[in-house]
């Protein structure tokens, strides 16, 4: 390689303020020219902290590069991975070191372009290929609900594929959860336990909204060998703002849509000792008919309490057994007295009509009952009984601002399947 004389004309031509034609004359160099010069392999001058051979690099460690000697200088770097995304590093002020500043991902290739620069100004180019290990362990989300259309108070959630307690890898994660909606509204993750979290707005979604849940997970370094892995995006929308409201109390629900009541209804919900939760239900699902057994919730066979009905028109709105449906049985008492065992009973025309109106997301909200208020989590979606302060706080982002941008663990009962035990 030829060493020629560092030309002086360069840093003059920074300071003329001629037309280019003459500048071009002025400063217009020889063959001999260090800037015309082709650039030359660098391959003896660069040096790198990758493997040999087909080994692959440790994805936890920074991909580091360095010059040799002290005629050179390393002047630019740039690095991609395959899909053509930068990583960010930086370059020691002697221009002697070169260091990524972000974490790799595993099982990832990468292209690094190094240029240097000798003392006589000879450029030189080497290109780096580097591939990481793949990860010991990899982290996806399981969104739900499934793409479709829902109510209002549909909230989101992801279940994790591994657990994760830690607040930094925590953070990590939910800020790779991304839910975007039309129209934009302020909501929240919150962590239900170590591998669920879920999302709802501050507010009922709105109406007619579409939301698409999708993750940045894959290739992510979440802790020690554990990067994130590819999750399946979903897509849903909202219906009209359907919400029921129920008055133990008055014995009346009342059926609003868009703000706007729509019917009426007698019903009877539940009596001393099976006194219907109070609070903000959301609907799980529609059932035509169901066999709803006494042994199933506890109630002993042959017992005062003790039932085996055949029920239509049942639209489920706990995992436990609370329903809305048909109660042809008690039509004497609906409006007037609450004799059920838990659920919201109604003649069987005003069932079917309720069947046929609300959709799984939608809002049933009972007040004035004797019976506890629904729990966020355990046993359907009370998520909307939360406060939201609370709610934020179980976010490992609540110093952050949140807005659009886990699966409910069922209840646990010694009596069988929480969600195959049906109440009247």
């Amino acid at each position: 390689m030829s060493h020629r004389p560092r030309t002086r004309t360069v840093l003059s031509c920074g300071l003329l303020l001629v037309p280019l034609a003459v500048s071009a004359t002025a400063c217009g160099g020889s063959d001999s020219d260090a800037l015309s010069a082709n650039p030359y392999d660098a391959a003896d001058q660069i040096t790198a902290n990758t493997p040999d051979g087909k080994k692959k690099a440790d994805p936890d460690k920074p991909l580091e590069v360095s010059v040799k000697g002290d005629d050179a200088r390393i002047t630019d770097v740039t690095a991609t991975d395959s899909t053509g995304r930068f990583v960010h590093g930086e370059l020691s002020a002697d221009g002697r070191h070169w260091r990524t500043t972000v974490p790799l991902a595993a099982g990832t290739r990468y292209t690094v372009r190094v240029s240097t620069e000798e003392e006589d100004g000879s450029p030189g180019r080497k290109t780096l290929v580097v591939n990481t290990k793949d990860a010991d362990g990899q982290l996806t989300a399981a969104f739900g609900p499934e793409a479709g259309e829902y109510g209002v108070g549909q909230p989101v959630t992801a279940e994790l594929s591994q657990p994760i307690k830690d607040p930094k890898a925590r953070a990590i994660v939910e800020s790779a959860l991304k839910v975007d909606s039309m129209p934009r509204v302020e909501g929240a993750w919150h962590w239900v336990d170590n591998k669920k979290l879920h999302f709802r707005p501050k507010e009922y979604w709105p109406a007619h909204a579409t939301i698409s849940v999708h993750s940045n997970l894959a290739g992510l370094k979440i802790a020690k060998g554990l990067y994130g892995g590819p999750s399946k995006p979903v897509k849903l929308t909202t219906g009209d703002r359907v919400e029921a409201v129920t008055d133990a109390a008055t014995h009346q629900m009342t059926v609003w849509r868009n703000g706007e009541s729509i019917k009426t209804v007698p019903v009877t919900t539940g009596k001393p000792g099976f006194s219907t939760r109070n609070g903000v239900k959301v609907v799980l699902g529609k059932e035509s008919f169901v066999r709803m057994r006494s042994s199933t919730v506890g109630i002993a066979a042959g017992s005062s309490e003790s039932y085996d009905l055949p029920v239509y028109w049942a639209t489920r709105v706990t995992w436990s057994g609370e329903y809305v449906h048909a109660a042809p049985w008690s039509v004497g008492s609906q409006g007037a007295a609450n004799v059920s065992h838990g659920c919201t009973g109604m003649s069987t025309g005003n069932a079917q009509w309720f069947f046929n109106t609300v959709r799984v997301g939608d809002v049933v909200k009972v007040v004035n009952s004797g019976g506890d208020t629904m729990t966020p989590f355990d046993n359907g979606f009370g998520d909307w009984n939360m406060p939201w302060k609370e709610w934020r706080d179980g976010s490992a982002l609540k110093s952050k601002a949140s807005s659009t941008t886990g699966a409910a663990e069922r209840a646990q009962n010694p009596v069988g399947d929480a969600r195959l035990r049906p109440r009247i």
